[in-house]
């Protein structure tokens, strides 16, 4: 979603860091063309200013223009900004309550609220240990409350069974005392969205929020919708009040200004962001990563928190057992590639890496195939498991029906086998130099023999 800004921000960095000492009129160039690169996101005029005051204040200071490098120096004093502007600091869900605790979704018709309903109640089942309820108060849009309980039978999670003709306050009083005879920790109460913000959506909220006093009060709002959302934000907050937010459709192509300005406007925090359909697509929203992704300082510690959740632990000790013994196989060669599809495949990883913003153009322009991953485990799916154990037997008619099975060419064949082969060689390197090998001759060593 920061791509634009990203690269922007770094064009006008890379001039910054080639001087060997910047003047005031270099600094205030630059702002310049922040400023401009920021309203171009389309983040509120107010929070630009505010943010491009802040930033002159520190940087135009001696120790400033006088420092070693001052063009790091900018950079460090516009990173600290921008995590101030986005919030500072990590605000999760507020559950210290008195079981069941209430959590009310608010928002417009078309922000991704039921679906964001369901991944807080996997989030808060799978992270936290709770026992969660799911109950659906929108009685205006057709099969709504099924939705609820269909993403809740899918996840694992308990919904609240639909009575036809209840109306919403009625549906949110039966899940709270559903909620206490039952003992759940948390009730996740799902309200109606209208296609815009009327008095009688705000009505019915206002009655609801009474009648169940939630803990919190979650406003969704879609961040294709650039400053609607903000707009949107600040008439939630002052008729209903809101604690948090949570951007659905981070991972889209919008500008970002709703992320950059959200904070500043409403004085609300941006508490979660969707990052996908799946149900388990939810992260925390970290300001200051969130900066570092901004700047293309990349985000290496979201990237390892990810793998940390996603890898199989008793599958990677599997593997290095077996690498230790020098043998790999397809089969391993599959489960590495399954891997990399749950870190969000190459492009998702990259995104997380720094200084990956103008290699990840580079590589768009090179028309790189996203779904190759897709392709290679069709073919190894379409092995038997014995050609997958020894890939030595594949021969030319097997690989002839290998390609059949998986609707590829023999050469997409050839060259899966091709790349599982220096794969294989280098393995056996690892093994046969050892630690200290490695560290002697270089990673160069490791490269097959064709790119060395």
């Amino acid at each position: 979603m920061f791509d634009g800004l990203t690269g922007r921000l770094g064009d006008i960095f890379d001039r910054l860091r080639k001087r060997g000492a910047l003047s005031e009129d270099d600094v205030n160039a630059a702002l310049r063309e922040v400023r401009i690169a920021l309203l171009e996101a389309d983040v509120a005029l107010p929070a630009v200013k505010a943010f491009v005051t802040g930033v002159k204040e520190k940087a135009v200071g001696t120790e400033v223009l006088r420092g070693i490098n001052p063009g790091q120096m900018v950079i460090k004093i516009v990173h600290d900004h921008l995590v101030e502007l986005l919030g500072s600091q990590v605000e999760d869900l507020n559950l210290e309550a008195v079981p069941p605790v209430p959590i009310l979704m608010l928002g417009l018709q078309g922000s991704g609220k039921t679906t964001t309903s369901a991944k807080i109640a996997v989030r808060l089942k799978n992270r936290d240990k709770k026992k969660v309820l799911l109950a659906s108060l929108d009685t205006r849009r057709p099969a709504a409350q099924e939705q609820l309980r269909i993403l809740g039978q899918q996840t694992g999670v308990a919904s609240l069974p639909i009575i036809a003709g209840q109306q919403p306050v009625e549906i949110a009083r039966r899940a709270m005392e559903v909620g206490r005879l039952e003992g759940f920790d948390v009730v996740i109460l799902d309200t109606a969205g209208r296609l815009a913000i009327d008095e009688e959506l705000m009505a019915e909220v206002v009655a609801i929020r009474d009648a169940t006093k939630p803990v919190e009060s979650l406003l969704v709002v879609d961040a294709m919708t650039g400053q609607d959302a903000v707009t949107v934000a600040t008439n939630f907050n002052e008729k209903v009040g809101i604690t948090g937010i949570v951007m659905t459709r981070i991972d889209g192509d919008a500008r970002g200004g709703a992320a950059l300005s959200m904070r500043h406007v409403t004085g609300k925090p941006i508490k979660l962001m969707g990052m996908g359909e799946k149900t388990d697509a939810l992260e925390p929203f970290h300001p200051d990563r969130i900066a570092g992704r901004i700047l293309g300082m990349g985000d290496v510690v979201s990237l390892v928190e990810k793998a940390a959740e996603s890898i199989d632990k008793e599958e990677a000790e599997k593997l290095a057992k077996k690498l230790e013994k020098g043998g790999f196989d397809l089969e391993d060669m599959l489960s590495q590639m399954r891997q990399i599809r749950k870190l969000g495949g190459m492009g998702g990883m990259m995104n997380l890496l720094p200084g990956m913003g103008k290699i990840k153009e580079q590589l768009k322009n090179a028309n790189i195939d996203e779904k190759i991953l897709d392709r290679q485990e069709a073919i190894i799916l379409s092995m038997t498991k014995k050609e997958r154990k020894k890939p030595d037997i594949l021969n030319a008619s097997r690989r002839r029906r290998i390609a059949m099975g998986a609707g590829v060419t023999v050469a997409d064949v050839n060259r899966l086998i091709k790349q599982y082969q220096d794969m294989s060689e280098m393995m056996k390197k690892m093994k046969k130099m050892g630690q200290k090998g490695l560290l002697r001759q270089g990673l160069g060593a490791l490269m097959p023999k064709g790119l060395r």
